[in-house]
């Protein structure tokens, strides 16, 4: 049968030899001197030799206790070393989140705060991504746009999306009256996710004889709300992300009439997550703050 160490003989034994004093080491350990001096004791009797030299009111190291202090020391640094990074790696994990650009400055920042005041010990990490982009394979959670349940073992919907003609105020006063006939003297804008989105509203509106005038594409949804607060012509944003924009009057609907579609925000976890785990927590707080019913 293998004999044992105890790790904490081999830590008593080092810092003893260090500074050639029971009491001393005692100290730094928390222990009595007694039980520095049964550590050691016990560690001798494994080994077979003596390791100290023991005067009335000192201790020195034998020859056999130099090699052995030689051989063991960086060792057991090494092993406390390994033990400190991991305990702060534990108790300073970082939660990466990777999300839709959109989606993050609109709702999730505006709401982080919450979290962060809660939670100051529970770091996070952010990774925004365009629409349509894959999710970062080393986040631990996903909140990805998709025309149906995303293909993942642990999935939670949080909201589905319309889209609204919306313009800034000047456009807007200028071409209220005028009624779909703006459709074709304004350049209308869309993301380039969706590139017949417009045709789709324009369907479902009857609008028989829909012929923009042209039609500007962006990649990321952003630059879209952005493109028509600067007056560029009418663009198709989505609600609620963009309710904002409309409260602050950034932007106004032109038409009442929205595009509903089967696009839906999910919550996607990569793996099982312990119960009652930081990152469980912080899964349920993202579900509970980002689902509407």
């Amino acid at each position: 049968m293998a004999i044992q160490t105890p790790i904490r003989g081999l830590r008593s034994f080092c810092i003893a030899a260090k500074c050639l004093s029971f009491k001393h080491a005692a100290s730094q350990l928390f222990l009595t001197p007694s039980a520095v001096s049964h550590q050691i004791k016990q560690l001798e009797e494994q080994l077979g030799i003596s390791l100290f030299e023991r005067q009335t009111r000192a201790i020195a190291l034998t020859s056999a206790g130099k090699q052995f202090y030689n051989a063991v020391n960086p060792l057991i640094n090494e092993l406390e070393s390994t033990i400190s990074d991991f305990t702060n790696i534990q108790q300073n994990k970082t939660i990466v989140i990777s999300l839709p650009e959109f989606f993050a400055s609109e709702l999730f920042v505006p709401k982080l705060g919450e979290w962060a005041e809660k939670n100051p010990e529970i770091n996070l990490q952010l990774e925004t991504i365009k629409s349509g982009a894959q999710s970062s394979s080393a986040s631990d959670l996903s909140i990805v746009l998709a025309n149906g349940k995303p293909n993942a073992s642990i999935v939670h919907e949080l909201f589905p999306i319309r889209y609204v003609p919306a313009c800034n105020k000047k456009l807007y006063k200028k071409w209220v009256n005028s009624g779909y006939s703006a459709l074709s003297q304004v350049p209308l804008i869309l993301h380039q996710s969706r590139p017949w989105s417009w045709h789709q509203w324009a369907d479902r509106c009857n609008i028989l004889d829909f012929d923009p005038k042209q039609i500007i594409q962006f990649d990321s949804m952003f630059g879209v709300a952005r493109a028509a607060q600067q007056g560029m012509g009418i663009a198709l944003v989505p609600l609620p992300m963009s309710r904002a924009w409309f409260s602050e009057e950034l932007l106004v609907k032109l038409f009442d009439h929205e595009l509903v579609t089967n696009d839906r925000y999910y919550l996607v976890q990569h793996d099982r997550i312990e119960e009652g785990s930081d990152l469980s927590l912080f899964a349920e707080w993202v579900t509970e703050t980002f689902s509407i019913n």
